[in-house]
């Protein structure tokens, strides 16, 4: 019998959710994704300290100095990181904007434009490339502006249906609705271990699928940020799902059978009512949901803090 990792990849596509190349080799995923606190972890490991001080090297001697020298080599560091794993993956690879730029589209905008210029100038072609920004109001605005200049992007730290439907609405390539941190606000603020179908996170993944399917939305739905096995196996048929090692490794050590849960078949007979997602009503129903809104502002303030350490990591090595 398959295990259930080469099973899952039967309904879904496999997106590693790490920084490490060595993991990617092992489980062979499609894509693969990074945020800042992923490549902060990597950035500190003895083997990868090469890819950042190539980053050092390349732009010490730039006219640039302070802040924006640091900044840059930042981008840096995150586009060499990118370029070894679409030496791995044969997919896409998601890079992340500064989450410190979630309320500033025009920030998000220009730091996008350098990142795909980046990838551009070492031969990257823009088509494997998902610029990852926070779906913030601001954020999805921005995202809205790159689709249209070709420009694929990834709205990540989604927690609502209601930011799933703007997304939607923009033009948007992928979104990464939260799982596992769903889960979390959940069971801190009930005291439920929730399990299966009956999880929150999954729950919020499906019914997100679901609306897409529902109302021809071609957006690619990748379910992230998990916290079990169980969890995965429910969203088997979503159409991406980013993983960690360490759930790699369960699934591809463990055996059973992989039930499909979600299909554009089994989402055709749903009756979900249509989402206004206009600035005005986007901004209440987020602020009228506590789950969405504290863990958005919450991921955005530790994306925004291990920044932060990066910096402090390039301007020692300066």
């Amino acid at each position: 019998m398959a295990n259930l990792l080469d099973q899952l990849k039967q309904h879904t596509v496999v997106v590693a959710d790490t920084g490490d190349f060595e993991s990617m080799r092992a489980y062979r995923p499609q894509d693969a994704t990074t945020n800042p606190s992923l490549i902060l972890k990597a950035a500190q490991q003895e083997a990868y300290a090469p890819l950042v001080d190539k980053a050092v090297a390349d732009l010490k001697s730039s006219p640039l100095s302070g802040e924006a020298l640091v900044s840059a080599i930042i981008d840096r560091v995150l586009v060499n990181f990118g370029k070894e794993i679409l030496g791995i993956v044969p997919g896409r690879v998601s890079t992340e904007v500064d989450a410190r730029l979630s309320f500033d589209t025009e920030g998000t905008l220009t730091k996008a434009h350098e990142i795909i210029r980046l990838y551009e100038a070492d031969g990257i072609p823009r088509e494997r490339i998902l610029i990852k920004i926070a779906s913030t109001w601001e954020g999805i605005r921005a995202a809205t502006v790159l689709e249209k200049e070709g420009i694929h992007c990834n709205l990540t730290l989604l927690f609502s249906l209601v930011q799933a439907v703007a997304c939607a609405e923009g033009g948007i390539t992928l979104i990464s609705p939260f799982v596992g941190r769903i889960y979390d606000w959940f069971k801190k603020s009930t005291g439920t271990d929730y399990t299966g179908a009956d999880d929150p996170g999954v729950q919020s993944v499906r019914r997100i699928y679901t609306y897409y399917r529902q109302f021809g939305y071609p957006v690619e739905v990748m379910g992230a940020s998990f916290r079990n096995t169980s969890q995965i196996l429910e969203l088997a048929g979503c159409d991406l799902l980013t993983i960690g090692p360490n759930l790699l490794d369960d699934l591809q050590k463990s055996e059973g059978t992989v039930e499909r849960r979600l299909s554009p078949e089994l989402a055709t007979g749903s009756s979900l009512e249509r989402v206004d997602a206009g600035e005005k009503p986007f901004r209440f129903l987020l602020n009228e949901d506590a789950m969405a809104t504290e863990k958005t502002a919450e991921g955005i303030r530790l994306f925004s803090a291990d920044i932060r350490k990066m910096e402090a990591l390039i301007a020692a090595k300066l």
